[in-house]
């Protein structure tokens, strides 16, 4: 571990103790978890405490844990994961929270602090359903107006629920369900008989 991350991690532990449930660094970043109840607390203390500085929030975003990994997924399935910057020292953290219950996945907002966390809390919350309570506007950004569903979910068929298209009898846009049938696609390959075979070699 760099010293400059090591620093960073001291500095995290020194002033978050007991409200980080995990610090980790791989591949040369810092990651910590927060849980629900402290995560406002320690984004609030990551902003002003001057030995952290973490003043530029550059990405938000929501991950799906039912899989991860080629694995099922163990505990809670909602994160919103937040990636901060510190301009004036110019190191780099990421901040994971898992959401309490995964039928309706909370997170709390941080656009009080940071008011960048806008569109990307909207974003979170078109894709994956992640609910951002303290957010003034939360609604779709990517999706239509009548979507059904949050599409990066990981169980979210790939074909939707629905279709549009154009109907040019009733000259409007109109939904209707999807009508491509769900299939499989596996390469065909064709090689000779005697691939692989070292006898032949």
């Amino acid at each position: 571990m760099s010293a400059t991350l090591e620093a960073l991690s001291q500095n995290l532990q020194e002033h978050l103790g007991d409200r980080l449930k995990s610090i980790k660094v791989a591949l040369g970043e810092v990651t910590i978890e927060v849980a629900v109840a402290d995560y406002l607390h320690v984004m609030q203390t990551l902003r002003d405490e001057p030995q952290l500085a973490f003043d530029e929030l550059i990405d938000l975003c929501g991950v799906d844990y039912s899989t991860y990994g080629h694995e099922p997924g163990k505990g809670p399935r909602f994160a919103a994961v937040t990636h901060l910057l510190s301009v004036a020292t110019n190191r780099r953290l990421r901040v994971r929270c898992f959401a309490a219950a995964d039928d309706f996945p909370a997170v709390p907002s941080v656009t009080a602090i940071w008011n960048s966390a806008d569109w990307f809390e909207r974003e979170a919350f078109d894709l994956y359903g992640i609910v951002f309570p303290g957010h003034e506007d939360l609604r779709r950004i990517l999706t239509d107006y009548g979507f059904i569903g949050h599409p990066f979910r990981k169980d979210f068929p790939i074909s939707g629920y629905v279709e549009m298209r154009y109907d040019p009898e009733q000259q409007r846009v109109i939904y209707q369900p999807v009508t491509i049938e769900p299939r499989e696609i596996t390469p065909r390959i064709v090689r000779e008989a005697t691939y692989g075979d070292t006898d032949n070699a």
